[in-house]
């Protein structure tokens, strides 16, 4: 790699973490290329990606971003996985792909610059995605007016059993 496609990929890497939400720092040692594509299919199935790069040139793209405290972190084999839009889809299919495959394992991540340990990363993976965040918030929204037009119902629902037993009472 020459100088320019070093400058190009940094500058890449960059512009990648400005648009990141959320960045998982793993090793990879010993994933077989087959599994790692798994990991980048799933990753992409949740808007997020891996890069595998050198570190000096991962050090170098996160300096000026929220994510350069992640630059100790960068020793050894480093994959670098990023979400764009939410953390927690990301944060499930890396931990299941650790479980999983135990040659990958996570080393720390940052969520919006602020430093998360590999338990948070884990904690993150079991709450509820947007989506069924978004279904709940959406189901509790209609049961407001769904109980509202039941109790306004009830009233004269009442009156119609009421007078359908006097009449039957009355005919007997």
């Amino acid at each position: 790699m020459n100088r320019d496609q070093k400058t190009d990929a940094i500058s890449e890497l960059n512009e990648t973490f400005s648009k990141a939400k959320f960045a998982v720092v793993a090793d990879y040692r010993g994933l077989k290329v087959t599994e790692l594509e798994k990991l980048r299919k799933n990753l992409r199935e949740n808007d997020a990606q891996i890069q595998v790069a050198k570190n000096t040139l991962l050090r170098l793209a996160v300096k000026g971003t929220a994510y350069e405290s992640l630059s100790d972190s960068f020793t050894g084999t480093t994959a670098v996985a990023i979400g764009f839009t939410e953390p927690v889809g990301p944060a499930k299919v890396l931990t299941t792909f650790a479980k999983e495959f135990k040659a990958f394992t996570i080393r720390s991540a940052a969520l919006a610059g602020n430093m998360l340990s590999v338990e948070d990363v884990q904690a993150l993976s079991l709450l509820p995605c947007r989506e069924e965040l978004l279904a709940k918030l959406l189901g509790t929204m209609a049961a407001v007016p769904t109980s509202f037009v039941r109790v306004l119902n009830a009233v004269p629902q009442g009156l119609v059993y009421a007078l359908t037993a006097i009449k039957e009472q009355k005919e007997n």
